[in-house]
């Protein structure tokens, strides 16, 4: 019998190596191109229509735009907006990655905690590096919350410390356990539907549906809370919050 993360499982579709790393292509590895893919496609088709009265996917564009730089002017201000390349290729990327999860018999890439923590290392090392290059010795201050008496100064380094590097921690783990979990309770949903028969698999196949339409929600709010934790993150190396 398979186990109920048996979905979640690699194997190698092309074997691959260069200079002796392992660089096979697997199921994640094609669903990443795909959602590449499919979002490069659709911005140049929203691109290419460019006509007077926007079309539908145009206005989808405009939409995404619009609510991306929403999301850096409120956490990093105007002098974000430098960084908006990354944020909305982080934010679609993690999105469509989250979609076409939901997909039967494709894979989730956001279900691989290496993947999340990869993101959520390097947007943390960004913002380190932001934060020395624009503050220099000064951007160490975040380890002293303002207003803190000379004597708890000791105290508090370690503990603020131990606080920064939970944020890449947390922010991997958030993404993917949301989506294992997810996908975890609809595969067993599905098995009991199949069990079930048509007697009693009816209800099973209820909470399925029920669900399926919470982790469409889910896969946005997922992208958001990400990407908004990122431009957070980046707002504290530009204004030392």
């Amino acid at each position: 019998m398979e186990h109920p993360l048996h979905p979640f499982e690699l194997h190698t579709i092309i074997p691959l190596s260069l200079f002796g790393l392992d660089v096979s292509i697997n199921k994640a590895v094609v669903m990443m191109f795909l959602a590449v893919g499919l979002i490069g496609g659709l911005m140049l088709m929203a691109r290419s229509s460019g006509s007077l009265v926007p079309t539908k996917l145009q206005s989808l564009a405009e939409m995404l735009v619009e609510f991306i730089r929403g999301m850096i002017h409120e956490t990093m201000g105007p002098e974000g907006m430098r960084f908006f390349p990354l944020i909305a290729s982080l934010f679609l990327f993690i999105l469509f990655c989250n979609l076409l999860g939901l997909i039967p018999g494709s894979y989730t890439v956001t279900s691989q905690l290496v993947v999340t923590g990869v993101f959520a290392l390097s947007v943390y090392a960004l913002s380190l590096v932001v934060g020395l290059k624009l503050h220099g010795a000064k951007f160490l201050g975040i380890l002293v919350p303002p207003g803190t008496p000379g004597w708890l100064v000791p105290l508090m380094v370690p503990i603020e410390l131990i606080s920064q590097l939970a944020r890449p921690i947390s922010l991997a783990v958030r993404l993917f356990a949301n989506m294992t979990a997810g996908h975890v309770i609809l595969g067993v949903l599905f098995g009991l539907t199949i069990s079930g028969g048509l007697l009693i698999g009816w209800l099973p196949f209820s909470f399925t549906v029920a669900l399926y339409g919470l982790e469409l929600g889910i896969a946005f709010i997922q992208a958001y809370i990400f990407t908004i934790l990122t431009c957070v993150y980046m707002g504290d190396a530009f204004h030392l919050h």
